[in-house]
């Protein structure tokens, strides 16, 4: 059945934008996604992520939606919730890719939070949809193709965002610490906020 499938990167990474993509696939194009093997993009390295992801763009409809540092640190400091960006980011996601002319059966997300977050940000043709919020919903084509999709655009940008900077920014959330510092010190508390998502724990430490 035709369906759209949405996931997101990015979000327990310190450094980096926060990407959600959408994709959608029908019995051909879900036959073509499991004969290239995609999967749930934490399962893969960074370089078959990417590579991935162009073959999926060629064969798919999909939709990318990317959350720069600077404006999500400031809608955390607005909403004060992970979960309320994350929704509006679903949600806008599954907006763009439906005003392609698209009529899925339904839409799969990977769930976070309490599923109100999602159904509360729909926007109109979000809800006049089916929407299916599961755990490990990766094991479904579509959002393990947007599971890709997403992981590769937050990987771009990363690269792009050391370049900018000319330091190599660290993946995860666990040794960023020395990368932060070196930030600080030469850009100051404004230019880690650039780079950073400044609520994680790390920056009231190095404060």
């Amino acid at each position: 059945m035709s369906h759209i499938g949405v996931d997101e990167s990015g979000k327990g990474d310190y450094f980096g934008y926060l990407v959600v993509a959408a994709v959608y696939v029908d019995d051909a194009t879900e036959k073509k996604l499991k004969e290239l093997k995609v999967k749930d993009s934490k399962l893969l390295i960074d370089s078959t992520a990417l590579k991935l992801a162009k073959e999926i763009k060629k064969i798919c409809k999909y939709d990318i939606v990317k959350i720069s540092p600077e404006k999500y640190n400031s809608l955390y400091r607005k909403f004060n919730n992970l979960n309320t960006i994350l929704a509006w980011a679903f949600a806008r996601s599954i907006e763009n890719l439906l005003s392609k002319q698209l009529k899925p059966e339904f839409i799969i997300t990977d769930k976070f939070g309490d599923e109100k977050f999602l159904e509360n940000a729909l926007m109109e043709k979000g809800k006049k949809v089916k929407v299916l919020q599961m755990i490990r919903a990766e094991s479904d084509a579509a959002v393990a193709a947007a599971s890709v999709l997403a992981r590769a655009e937050f990987l771009q940008t990363l690269r792009a965002l050391s370049r900018e900077i000319g330091y190599v920014l660290p993946k995860g959330a666990t040794h960023v610490e020395e990368a932060a510092k070196h930030i600080i010190q030469n850009y100051g508390i404004e230019g880690l906020s650039a780079i950073a998502k400044m609520h994680f724990r790390i920056t009231k430490r190095l404060k």
